[in-house]
């Protein structure tokens, strides 16, 4: 029991292969999900390249049917395309088996409803977990229908329904998989882009031989700056490992960081639908709410993570919403987050602009200097929040996800891990001289102890 409860995080299911996450747990969740569902109909299940996803896929599939769940295999996909399928063929839920950028020693499950709608620790997952636990089924009189589905050209269709494919430029691109599920899915796209395509990493090989594929580590990228440096290369693209996040990279081998293109993309979107809403999370850049007030467009800040994100776009009818990890979400994609869609956006932006990705950047990279996320292992992470908020009382204060603080021109924002004892910070100022400061006070407060 301890491990099961171990395995359901804030968003979705991790564990280690064999020891926490194995085919019969597996199982058991698709059975729970079956259960669970509150719309009957058909459930999508997709996975990605690791060594034992096909094993854990068929063990859900089997535990769909075993309920009497109908399912659509997708096989071998992006996590964004099980989102999609969900959305386009109008089916009752859908299981991804993944455990994302995670070392290979992990795997796991992302979940959602109909209408794509997220399946996370407030939204059901935790049910599922205690039906899991429980172990209680009744087995359905008819066993589910299996059936098989290659949804890649759909989806590629629809990516390209972002932009005007025959505006695309020329370019020059590098694009580095990471030996994940991009490798699989952007050899699909090519043939209907202008590009010249530097593949690196294209192999599937959920070991991960190369570099971990998690492209919000400048380390892991190295490969990728290297290659557009020597080549004189218009752009890069890096994916996580499964696909569903990706991170631009200008050409002069600088990532554009989730502040700098969510500014980008929600300046397009505006341009589409003048005055429409967007989303930013709670530790997305001003540099980004500038963007959006300044295209016209109604900014409203949400909590971090993408159940509380999906919802919050139904809610304000958002056209696009961004977060500093890289998860970019889009109305048309029916709320869901994708690193393809926003990758290819990005390009078609510099197509159309006439500039290079650099100097498109420019504007919300100047604006102010950040720290990148750290995180601070506490024994009571709530009593180390009030001590902090004690500490800047003077200053305007909210707690919409952890505890922001804000300052004229500088704030930062120190909230808890859902699974582990961290705290974690962010923070951004004008000069680096006053990030310093505030950082250094912030940092010491937390070392201190309570």
């Amino acid at each position: 029991m301890s491990d099961i409860n171990n395995i359901f995080k804030a968003y979705d299911i991790r564990g280690r292969v064999g020891s926490e996450l194995n085919s019969a747990i597996a199982g058991r969740i698709g059975q729970a999900l079956a259960t669970w569902l509150p719309t009957e109909g058909t459930v999508a299940v997709g996975r990605d390249m690791r060594p034992d996803s096909a094993e854990l896929a068929n063990a859900l599939i089997n535990g769909l049917r075993r309920q009497g769940r109908d399912v659509l295999d997708i096989g071998e996909v992006t996590s964004d395309m099980i989102y999609f399928a969900v959305g386009k063929y109008k089916l009752a839920g859908g299981a991804m088996i993944t455990a994302s950028h995670n070392p290979g020693v992990y795997n796991g499950i992302k979940l959602c409803r109909e209408e794509v709608r997220p399946i996370g620790e407030d939204s059901g997952l935790l049910e599922i977990r205690d039906q899991v636990i429980a172990n209680n089924f009744t087995t359905a009189t008819s066993k589910g229908q299996l059936t098989s589905k290659d949804t890649t050209e759909d989806w590629i269709k629809h990516v390209l329904s972002f932009i005007d494919p025959k505006k695309l430029t020329s370019l020059n691109i590098a694009v580095d998989a990471g030996n994940g599920m991009g490798g699989k899915i952007f050899p699909a796209l090519e043939p209907y882009v202008p590009w010249e395509v530097t593949e690196l990493y294209f192999e599937l090989d959920g070991t991960f031989p190369n570099h971990e594929a998690n492209p919000l580590k400048v380390e892991n990228l190295k490969d990728l700056i290297k290659n557009i440096k020597a080549n004189h290369l218009d752009a890069g693209i890096a994916f996580d490992g499964d696909g569903d996040r990706a991170v631009l990279v200008d050409e002069n081998g600088e990532p554009l960081s989730g502040t700098v293109m969510t500014a980008l993309l929600a300046q397009y979107f505006l341009k589409k639908y003048p005055g429409a809403t967007i989303l930013h999370n709670a530790i997305c850049g001003q540099a980004a709410v500038e963007a959006i007030k300044d295209a016209g467009g109604k900014p409203i800040r949400t909590r971090v993570g993408h159940s509380f994100i999906k919802a919050d776009m139904r809610t304000h009818s958002a056209v696009f919403a961004g977060e500093h990890s890289g998860h970019y979400y889009f109305k048309d994609n029916f709320m869901a987050d994708s690193g393809i869609i926003a990758a290819v956006i990005g390009l078609f932006i510099v197509s159309q602009s006439g500039k290079k990705l650099s100097e498109l950047a420019a504007p919300f990279r100047k604006a102010y200097v950040q720290i990148p996320e750290t995180n601070f292992e506490v024994t009571n992470k709530e009593a180390t929040l009030q001590k902090i908020s004690s500490a800047f009382l003077e200053n305007k204060q909210d707690w919409l996800d952890g505890l922001t603080v804000n300052f004229d021109q500088a704030w930062f924002n120190v909230r808890p891990s859902n699974t582990e004892p961290l705290l974690r910070l962010n923070a951004e100022a004008k000069t680096t001289g006053e990030l310093e400061q505030m950082v250094t006070k912030v940092t010491n407060l937390i070392n201190s102890g309570v």
